[in-house]
């Protein structure tokens, strides 16, 4: 049996379970661990959606994830830099390396953070020929600092949709955030905590499922209708 790490809560290593990659891989998979990509909206010192999304890596990683995370400090506003500034250069990197993103956000004035946004904003549909974020696996959180909202998380699933993503059907909101980590930043124990380990279970069985087959999940009738189209007029041309 798999040891969880020490630096779980009980309420979660008590039953956490590993996952048996072979009723989700595709055939042919060669089993590398998936890689995630953890975005988090606020650059504050002490961030409780970057707190909530580094506990979420902890449980990836036990699950069996390579995690990776963007620090957005120092990302320019979308079209206030050229796309080769530093900054947006890592952050189209990251989400190309990846199989799968964490979005955490917290609520402001009834909606994601526009640190959030902007990374968001910054990934584009295509990337030299390739889709960066179509067919990858998203879960997504928020924070709150009143009571429980879900504005947040329901956005960023229209902004997933729209990415197309597969983002999963579970999802994370903490409210009263500020109440929920201690001193040292960590999550205390509470069926808010079980929630992020449900969420992070599903991620990493969603990114097994659909890694190996995304270019057929994603295999669009239309889009073979125009790339038909475009080489038509290519040769057309050609002829002329």
């Amino acid at each position: 049996m798999t040891v969880p790490p020490s630096d779980l809560p009980p309420i979660a290593a008590d039953h956490l379970r590993p996952i048996d990659t072979a009723l989700y891989a595709a055939p042919g998979d060669d089993g590398h661990a998936p890689r995630l990509l953890m975005l988090y909206g606020s650059v504050r010192e002490r961030s409780f959606s970057r707190l909530a999304a580094e506990e979420g890596a902890r449980l990836l990683r036990w699950f069996g994830a390579e995690v990776r995370f963007f620090d957005p400090s120092g990302l320019p506003l979308p079209d206030a830099a050229p796309a080769d500034h530093p900054k947006v250069a890592e952050l189209r990197d990251l989400a190309t390396w990846s199989e799968g993103m964490v979005w955490s956000s917290p609520e402001r004035h009834g909606a994601m953070s526009a640190i959030m946004k902007a990374q968001i904003d910054w990934l584009p549909l295509s990337l030299g020929g390739v889709r960066p974020t179509q067919g990858k696996t998203l879960a997504l959180m928020q924070v709150c600092g009143g009571s429980q909202s879900f504005n947040a998380v329901n956005q960023m699933r229209i902004l997933g949709r729209w990415m197309r993503m597969v983002t999963i059907p579970n999802q994370s909101s903490i409210p009263k955030a500020w109440d929920e980590f201690d001193e040292a930043g960590r999550m205390r124990p509470s069926p808010l905590y079980l929630r992020i380990v449900d969420v992070m279970e599903e991620l990493v069985k969603f990114t097994w499922m659909t890694r190996g087959r995304s270019s057929d999940l994603t295999d669009r009738h239309s889009e073979r209708v125009e790339s038909h189209e475009a080489l038509s007029r290519r040769v057309n041309q050609k002829k002329v």
